[in-house]
């Protein structure tokens, strides 16, 4: 007999720093049911690591070397993908809240704020 697990959510963690991109790795591997599948360190590579891997949850840093995160999200909404994307940032949600809602993103969670429940939340919106 064999035990009816949910399905695991495969995330896709974006940021430019390796630091950030550790700590969130380990918030999604101490979280049940989700698990990593791949990282990336600019808004290009996050569309081509979507494209190519099909995550069902992307966390988005806002500030990234060639296009930025909102930017990213739109090329990834545009492309048909059903990755839901969650906008991380060190600035306030006043400042990007609306932009990341207006580039297609699920959500924006300041990144001091992220952790098990803020990863939990993003896939019940």
């Amino acid at each position: 007999m064999t035990a009816n697990r949910a399905p695991t959510t495969r995330v896709v963690i974006v940021d430019d720093q390796a630091a950030f991109r550790s700590a969130a790795r380990l918030v999604v591997e101490m979280s049940d049911g989700f698990e990593v599948v791949g990282e990336a360190e600019s808004g290009e590579g996050a569309v081509a690591m979507v494209t190519a891997l099909g995550p069902d949850l992307v966390l988005m840093d806002v500030n990234l070397p060639g296009i930025d995160g909102l930017e990213a999200t739109r090329r990834i909404v545009a492309s048909g993908s059903p990755a839901r994307i969650l906008v991380l940032s060190t600035y306030s949600a006043a400042e990007y809240e609306s932009a990341a809602a207006d580039a297609g993103a699920v959500g924006f969670v300041p990144k001091d704020d992220f952790g098990p429940d803020a990863l939990a939340d993003s896939v019940a919106r």
